[in-house]
């Protein structure tokens, strides 16, 4: 079984302490699939040290030929697809169709950033001077400490760490102790493009144990994190006692409403797809299903039957439909919280059950879960579960669904489905998330399009598209006064 390093300053290396970490396949735990490094602060420092040598250099290259690498890099992840969706999908549980997608996505994130190299960086502005030159430039912030959860371990690091780099700053990179190899692998590419030595470090381990070091240590200048809104809230205050830039993308309990108008059979099939592909464990999963009374039972009907028939299995399976959830850690959280719902008075419609048998006794499997009688004040409502439970609400009006919609902390993403263009407005002025989707699932967004959070849900940054280079850069004002 193989041993996988830490790469710091352009080299494979073994952590300070020597010892690792056991990965194992959540549909089978017996099974394994390769050991990490068990880092602590000491490599997480190596690497920031090494980070900030490279910076000066990286920094002043040319942003076109930062962009090449990154270009370079696609074209190398593109003859890897196979191999690295397969480890994703090992990992944490996913169906290989959903990792191989993601491999797509995290390519094409690749090549719009290597073009991102070729826009301006700033303006001429006028001057209440007659001969002064008055304009902006951007530059990078310099070592920039890339967060990453399991969830998404192939697309979410890229579209962090490619605009990172195109924009001039160098990176050390912690992706989610589950899925370390596949972080490793997407570092292993960078590695084969050329990049300098110190532009992207990786180190593995526990977030308890190495986290603290990639928020504290002086020499890192930003950080972006996505993850648990307990995590975050920690970092954004680490980051601020020292004047740290911080970017959060968090949790989500994300509405869809279906109204009597709605093309019911595709409202189903997207709210079905939304709340238990990836198992549900995606941000942006569809969590709460607020339906017009006069709909209702026609549109539980749909979204049961479809839930029945969904495949559970190993991800590698080509019928699987949902795979695992990831840990041991987070089948029990799911379950605790199924549990709620039933203590708190929703009544169980399908599911929430570990499923049993020869294929699931050695893997992290949960039944796809479906609630109604659901209100507002339950756990079940309010709480990030982050696994295959979808929640069904009943209301008499549009205006009740989005004052269900917003009754809640968090505000990352939402969907109506209708065919009213005025209810359609409506519910983009009103709802409260920073992803408002119509007739469309509440996951996913298009790469070149801003995404984040309103709310519990973000630090009110964007990530992705144009919008990324204001978090990944600051302005600088300069003003050139001609002496004659």
């Amino acid at each position: 079984m193989t041993t996988y390093q830490n790469y710091i300053n352009g080299t494979w290396v073994d952590s300070h302490s020597g010892q690792t970490i056991s990965i194992t396949n959540p549909a089978n735990w017996n099974e394994p699939v390769g050991f990490v490094q068990k880092s602590d602060q000491n490599d997480v420092s190596s690497a920031v040290q090494a980070a900030k040598q490279a910076n000066s250099t990286w920094g002043q290259l040319s942003p076109i030929a930062r962009g090449a690498y990154l270009e370079k890099t696609a074209r190398i992840l593109e003859e890897r697809i196979v191999d690295i969706a397969t480890t994703a999908t090992q990992e944490m549980g996913k169906t290989l169709v959903e990792t191989t997608g993601e491999m797509g996505r995290a390519i094409a994130i690749l090549k719009y950033y290597a073009q991102e190299g070729w826009r301006k960086t700033g303006d001429v502005i006028p001057s209440s001077e007659e001969k002064n030159l008055l304009y902006t430039t951007r530059v990078p912030l310099g070592v920039v400490s890339v967060i990453t959860p399991w969830n998404f371990p192939i697309a979410i690091p890229i579209w962090k760490i490619a605009p990172a780099l195109v924009f001039g700053n160098t990176v050390v990179f912690k992706p989610a102790e589950e899925t370390s190899i596949t972080g490793i692998k997407l570092v292993q590419a960078f590695h084969d493009a050329g990049l300098p030595a110190g532009v992207i470090n990786i180190v593995t381990g526990k977030g308890a144990e190495i986290g603290p070091e990639m928020v504290q240590n002086p020499s890192v200048n930003g950080i972006t994190f996505t993850g648990s809104n307990g995590v975050g809230k920690g970092i954004a205050m680490e980051a601020l006692s020292r004047g740290c830039k911080y970017q959060l993308e968090m949790g989500g309990k994300n509405p869809a409403i279906v109204l009597a108008d709605a093309d019911l059979d595709h409202a189903a099939t997207l709210v079905v797809s939304g709340a238990m592909k990836h198992t549900g464990q995606k941000c942006t999963a569809t969590s709460r299903v607020i339906i017009e009374a006069s709909v209702y039972k026609q549109v539980k009907e749909k979204i049961l039957e479809k839930v029945k028939q969904i495949q559970v299995g190993n991800g590698l399976d080509e019928d699987t439909y949902m795979g695992p959830v990831v840990s041991s850690k987070q089948q029990k959280n799911v379950l605790n919280m199924i549990e709620k719902g039933i203590s708190e008075g929703a009544t169980l419609l399908y599911g929430g059950k570990i499923l049993t048998g020869d294929q699931f006794d050695q893997g992290y499997f949960i039944e796809p879960t479906l609630f109604e009688d659901v209100t507002n004040d339950m756990s079940i409502a309010q709480e990030e579960i982050f696994g295959p439970v979808l929640c069904l609400i009943k209301v008499d009006s549009l205006e009740d669904a989005i004052q269900v919609a917003n009754d809640s902390s968090y505000g990352l993403s939402a969907s109506l489905f209708t065919r009213d263009l005025a209810k359609t407005l409506q519910f983009t002025q009103q709802m409260e998330a920073g992803l408002i989707k119509v007739n469309g699932e509440s996951a996913g967004v298009e790469l070149q399009a801003p995404f984040g959070g309103m709310k519990s849900s973000s630090s009110h940054s964007r990530e992705q598209g144009q919008a990324a280079v204001e978090f990944f850069t600051s302005i600088k004002t300069i003003t050139i006064t001609p002496i004659t």
